[in-house]
Protein backbone atom coordinates (compact mmCIF):
# COMPACT_ATOMS: atom_id res chain seq x y z
CA UNK A 1 0.00 0.00 0.00
CA UNK A 2 1.33 3.46 -0.40
CA UNK A 3 1.85 5.95 2.27
CA UNK A 4 -0.38 9.03 2.81
CA UNK A 5 2.61 11.08 1.36
CA UNK A 6 2.05 9.32 -2.19
CA UNK A 7 -1.04 9.04 -2.85
CA UNK A 8 -1.25 12.96 -1.99
CA UNK A 9 1.31 13.36 -4.44
CA UNK A 10 -0.26 10.87 -6.79
CA UNK A 11 -3.46 13.18 -6.76
CA UNK A 12 -1.28 16.53 -7.61
CA UNK A 13 0.70 14.78 -10.10
CA UNK A 14 -2.04 12.97 -11.68
CA UNK A 15 -5.25 14.64 -11.80
CA UNK A 16 -5.97 17.72 -14.19
CA UNK A 17 -7.35 19.97 -11.24
CA UNK A 18 -7.09 18.80 -7.70
CA UNK A 19 -8.99 20.83 -4.83
CA UNK A 20 -7.74 20.06 -1.64
CA UNK A 21 -10.90 21.14 0.44
CA UNK A 22 -12.52 20.89 3.83
CA UNK A 23 -15.62 18.20 3.23
CA UNK A 24 -16.82 16.93 -0.09
CA UNK A 25 -18.63 19.04 -2.74
CA UNK A 26 -21.91 17.50 -1.49
CA UNK A 27 -21.26 18.36 1.82
CA UNK A 28 -18.80 21.47 2.27
CA UNK A 29 -17.26 22.49 5.45
CA UNK A 30 -15.99 25.52 4.71
CA UNK A 31 -16.64 29.00 3.66
CA UNK A 32 -13.33 29.19 1.39
CA UNK A 33 -12.81 25.37 0.01
CA UNK A 34 -16.84 26.56 -1.29
CA UNK A 35 -15.69 29.90 -2.86
CA UNK A 36 -12.33 27.99 -4.60
CA UNK A 37 -14.47 25.35 -5.72
CA UNK A 38 -16.97 27.80 -7.19
CA UNK A 39 -14.10 29.67 -9.02
CA UNK A 40 -12.79 26.22 -10.58
CA UNK A 41 -16.86 25.34 -11.29
CA UNK A 42 -16.96 29.18 -12.78
CA UNK A 43 -13.99 28.83 -15.12
CA UNK A 44 -14.59 25.37 -16.76
CA UNK A 45 -12.70 23.25 -14.46
CA UNK A 46 -12.85 19.48 -14.41
CA UNK A 47 -12.02 19.17 -10.47
CA UNK A 48 -10.93 16.25 -9.12
CA UNK A 49 -11.53 16.64 -4.55
CA UNK A 50 -9.98 15.31 -1.52
CA UNK A 51 -11.41 15.76 1.87
CA UNK A 52 -8.48 16.21 4.59
CA UNK A 53 -10.96 16.18 7.20
CA UNK A 54 -10.70 12.77 7.66
CA UNK A 55 -7.65 13.03 9.53
CA UNK A 56 -4.87 15.52 10.50
CA UNK A 57 -2.29 13.57 9.24
CA UNK A 58 -3.49 14.78 5.36
CA UNK A 59 -3.07 18.29 5.79
CA UNK A 60 0.25 17.43 7.35
CA UNK A 61 1.73 15.68 4.27
CA UNK A 62 -0.02 18.20 2.00
CA UNK A 63 1.50 21.58 3.85
CA UNK A 64 4.84 19.59 3.70
CA UNK A 65 4.35 18.88 0.14
CA UNK A 66 3.32 21.69 -1.24
CA UNK A 67 5.07 24.43 1.23
CA UNK A 68 1.56 25.61 1.63
CA UNK A 69 -0.09 25.95 5.24
CA UNK A 70 -3.55 26.74 4.69
CA UNK A 71 -6.80 24.69 2.93
CA UNK A 72 -8.13 24.86 0.39
CA UNK A 73 -5.09 24.14 -1.81
CA UNK A 74 -5.78 24.17 -5.73
CA UNK A 75 -3.44 22.25 -7.83
CA UNK A 76 -3.39 22.82 -11.78
CA UNK A 77 -1.51 19.68 -13.82
CA UNK A 78 0.63 19.64 -10.62
CA UNK A 79 1.29 23.01 -10.04
CA UNK A 80 -0.10 24.79 -6.67
CA UNK A 81 -2.23 27.92 -7.60
CA UNK A 82 -2.98 28.65 -4.19
CA UNK A 83 -5.73 28.90 -2.22
CA UNK A 84 -9.27 30.63 -2.51
CA UNK A 85 -7.93 34.23 -2.46
CA UNK A 86 -5.48 33.09 -5.25
CA UNK A 87 -8.17 30.68 -7.36
CA UNK A 88 -11.14 33.67 -7.31
CA UNK A 89 -8.56 36.54 -8.29
CA UNK A 90 -6.75 34.63 -11.35
CA UNK A 91 -11.18 33.57 -12.03
CA UNK A 92 -11.91 37.52 -12.16
CA UNK A 93 -8.81 38.37 -14.21
CA UNK A 94 -9.03 35.69 -16.62
CA UNK A 95 -6.50 33.83 -15.96
CA UNK A 96 -7.72 30.67 -14.53
CA UNK A 97 -9.62 30.47 -17.60
CA UNK A 98 -6.91 30.75 -19.76
CA UNK A 99 -4.68 28.69 -17.56
CA UNK A 100 -7.17 25.76 -18.19
CA UNK A 101 -6.98 26.62 -21.69
CA UNK A 102 -3.58 25.93 -22.20
CA UNK A 103 -2.72 23.09 -19.80
CA UNK A 104 -5.58 20.91 -20.52
CA UNK A 105 -7.41 22.26 -23.57
CA UNK A 106 -10.14 24.40 -24.55
CA UNK A 107 -12.16 20.82 -24.97
CA UNK A 108 -12.18 19.38 -21.45
CA UNK A 109 -14.90 17.89 -19.32
CA UNK A 110 -16.22 19.50 -16.77
CA UNK A 111 -16.91 17.24 -13.78
CA UNK A 112 -16.30 16.78 -10.22
CA UNK A 113 -15.32 13.83 -8.60
CA UNK A 114 -13.60 12.89 -5.19
CA UNK A 115 -10.68 10.89 -4.42
CA UNK A 116 -11.00 9.23 -0.62
CA UNK A 117 -7.31 8.28 0.61
CA UNK A 118 -6.58 5.31 2.56
CA UNK A 119 -5.47 5.96 5.81
CA UNK A 120 -4.02 3.18 7.49
CA UNK A 121 -3.58 3.29 11.69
Amino acid sequence: MKTLNEQIAEVIEKEPVALFMKGTPEMIMCGNSQRALKALHAAGAPVTTVDVLPDPRIRQELATLSGWPTIPQVFVKGELIGGADITEELLASGELAQKLDDTLGVMREQNVRTVALELTA
